[in-house]
């Protein structure tokens, strides 16, 4: 790049450079960049593209620009994340958020809504949390809902606290280090994950994205992907009020798999949902009906 830049020159040589270089989503990973670093936005290019840029923040570009072209995702440069319309700071040991995921929010935020309507409250409990992404997206979106965020990691712990707060829900919102259920109190209405579920023979085949950038730790699901589901299933029922329910991120290909373990371990399966590309991706979970001959909410029966 050529020093004295304007906004306008720092776009075109920004979407050439990764273009160049073969990013397939150069266009939006340049924009991204230089938003990004001059503090600026789509309208300022338009209005003002002629606008000086200084040689410091130039330089910054050109050094993110370095990184996206050896491979590093543009949102681990940017050091966040879009997310159910939240901004996520990430960090190194969490998992970049993805849309897929908000298919599960999706799935589950009807029945947030219902409990918190008829309990004055809806306890949940995310397993996993990373960035917080899951519990955040419904606690902002239900005022009557509170979180538990568990997770192995304390530089994710510490994201998800910081994301919270950004958010103004660390009132609702707590950060709890759980290998899994080990260290989780009291009974919840809703648990949530998305769990590690690649096997471990197919982590090697992962984008290079997704390898070399997402920590391995969120990615391995064990020898056939399936270990944490059945950690989860073997352990909620203690940790579940009557008739609450679990949702599941999956990979595209493991719903039979997951249902199987989770209807060993005494669940029914409440509904199954497809993510925008039309995979299976989230599955709704909730113990087998009891004698008392408790009957499926309103939600449930739509």
């Amino acid at each position: 790049m050529n020093r004295s830049e304007t906004l306008a020159s720092l776009h075109l040589s920004a979407r050439r450079r990764l273009a160049d270089a073969g990013i397939e989503s150069s266009a939006l990973d340049a924009r991204l960049i230089v938003e990004h670093f001059t503090g600026t936005s789509r309208t300022d290019a338009v209005l003002r593209p002629d606008a000086p840029v200084a040689d410091t923040i130039a330089r910054e570009i050109e050094a993110a620009l370095d990184r996206r072209i050896s491979g590093e995702p543009v949102h681990r440069i940017l050091g966040y994340r879009e997310f159910y319309g939240m901004r996520l700071s990430l960090s190194t040991e969490t998992l970049e958020p993805r849309p897929d995921t908000e298919t599960l929010v999706d799935a589950v935020l009807p029945f947030v809504h219902e409990t918190a309507a008829g309990e004055d409250i809806c306890r949940i409990l995310d397993l996993g949390t990373g960035t917080g992404a899951i519990a955040l997206a419904l606690v902002t979106q239900e005022p009557r809902a509170v979180a538990v965020g568990a997770d192995i990691s304390d530089d994710a712990l510490a994201t998800a606290a910081a994301n919270a707060g950004h958010l103004g829900v660390s009132a609702r919102f707590s950060a709890k280090k759980s290998d899994w259920f080990s260290h989780i109190d009291g009974l919840h209405h809703l648990i949530v994950s998305n769990p590690p579920y690649i096997s471990s023979s197919e982590i090697e085949d992962l984008q290079n994205e997704v390898r070399n950038f997402d920590p391995r730790r969120a990615l391995d699901g064990g020898p056939d992907g399936l270990e944490p589901y059945r950690t989860i299933a073997s352990g909620a029922a203690r940790h579940l009020e009557k008739d609450g329910l679990v949702g599941l991120e999956i990979g595209h290909d493991q719903r039979h798999d997951v249902t199987s373990i989770f209807e060993r371990a005494g669940y029914e399966l409440l509904s199954h949902y497809k993510d925008l590309g039309g995979n299976d991706r989230v599955l709704v979970f909730r113990l087998q009906a009891r004698p008392d001959g408790s009957k499926k909410t309103a939600w449930q029966r739509k």
